[in-house]
């Protein structure tokens, strides 16, 4: 896989931690009757290791198979691991990707946020079966749906600002269709002083390619449910994949 990260790896856990607070919830309650004796569970594009915190607090007592093919990312998750007593016990990291990484014989869950549009459709379609192969009886795979499923395009908009000591970061995302199901995305962060004036900018750029439920009911043979509500909570769509 390519890495897609490392050049804006120093601004992801500022975008991540308001991920969780939006898509935590639901993925806590989809995981909530997960067999953790079944088989660990493997979390496919790991990033910082916000989601890992999520599934490790959901699961109290589940091992965990965090991997992340970002070195840059990846020392991050390995940081937010190794600084937590329980998380160090029960994570253990890899730089596998998504199209080759090595899976548990059984594995009780599979959990893969901000990732599948990274893969094509026969990336995910081999994808779904390696995993559909590895589920124990009564696991699931749990998808971030991500809103993305027809390319659209976007002018560049102010997505996030943050203030870190005397300089704001803003992250800025623009998004063009390239072809009939894949969207190309440019993402700037621009790193601003107390006067506004720009210190730093970094842009980089990545293909999505468009998937929604229907399309990964196709593609995966599995039954399929989407996760909108959590309680009286609207949140972001999650496809939840049963073997």
């Amino acid at each position: 896989m390519i890495d897609y990260y490392s050049t804006s790896a120093e601004f992801y856990d500022l975008v991540a931690a308001r991920h969780v607070t939006s898509s935590g919830p639901a993925l806590s309650a989809v995981l909530a009757d997960v067999d953790a004796t079944a088989g660990p569970v493997v979390e496919i594009g790991a990033g910082t290791g916000r989601v890992t915190q999520v599934i490790a607090a959901a699961l109290p007592h589940a091992r965990i198979v965090a991997a992340e093919p970002s070195a840059t990312m990846r020392a991050v998750l390995a940081s937010r691991v190794a600084r937590d007593p329980d998380l160090r016990r029960r994570v253990s990291i890899t730089d596998g990707t998504a199209q080759d990484m090595a899976l548990p014989e059984k594995i009780g869950a599979a959990v893969i946020f901000g990732v599948a549009g990274h893969l094509d459709r026969r990336e995910r379609i081999a994808l779904w079966r390696r995993l559909a192969a590895h589920l124990a009886p009564g696991g699931l795979v749990a998808v971030e749906l991500m809103g993305t499923a027809a390319p659209r395009p976007m002018p560049p908009t102010l997505s996030l600002s943050e203030r870190i000591g005397r300089q704001v970061y803003e992250w800025w995302i623009a998004a063009e269709p390239v072809a009939a199901d894949r969207t190309r995305f440019s993402t700037t962060w621009k790193v601003l002083d107390d006067d506004g004036r720009l210190v730093r900018e970094v842009t980089d750029t990545y293909d999505w390619h468009a998937y929604d439920l229907d399309r990964l009911a196709a593609e995966s043979g599995m039954t399929v449910r989407r996760i909108t509500r959590v309680g009286s909570h609207v949140v972001p769509h999650i496809g939840v994949l049963v073997a």
